[in-house]
């Protein structure tokens, strides 16, 4: 039998995608658990430190979370003094967050671990392979953002198998 390597389908490009996603995060969340954070805290402090203070509602779709698990995460923060949140006094639906400083003496080091400990996951991947796939995927994600406002086409089983 001849040992024929098939063309690359985009579902089987998306499905190792997933599955790398997925294992750098078994690899890497254990850390951040231990800390008593979850993913959506992780992000979302991740996001004040890197962008500074911001609204709640443009934090979701920064670290891709819906708004009620932005609050409930944000929520979470406050309790445990790593953010504040402050109304705007023009818009009292208006509120900032912003790291704490002891949510930065908590968290710098703690992102400065996560980084340590994914940079081993990306070693056998050069410098030109890392931009070519930080390149390719944004790509990929703009693209879909985009197909992601229109409705989806309606494919028959027939066309859907060719």
């Amino acid at each position: 039998m001849e040992n024929r390597k098939r063309p690359p389908e985009a579902i089987h490009t998306w499905l190792i995608m997933l599955k790398a996603r997925n294992s750098i995060a078994r690899y890497a969340l254990p850390p951040i658990n231990e800390e008593g954070l979850g993913d959506s805290d992780f992000r979302v402090l991740d996001v004040l430190l890197h962008k500074g203070p911001m609204p709640v509602n443009a934090i979701g779709p920064k670290v891709d979370l819906n708004p009620g698990s932005v609050s409930v995460a944000v929520d979470r923060l406050y309790k445990k003094g790593f953010v504040s949140r402050v109304e705007s006094s023009s818009d009292r639906r208006v509120r900032t967050v912003a790291l704490t400083e002891k949510g930065r003496e908590m968290f710098v080091p703690l992102f400065r671990r996560h980084a340590a400990l994914i940079k081993p996951a990306f070693q056998d991947v050069s410098l030109e392979e890392l931009q070519q796939l930080e390149r390719i995927l944004k790509n990929i994600g703009k693209r879909a953002e985009r197909l992601a406002d229109k409705p989806a086409p309606q494919l028959s089983l027939r066309e859907a198998l060719s």
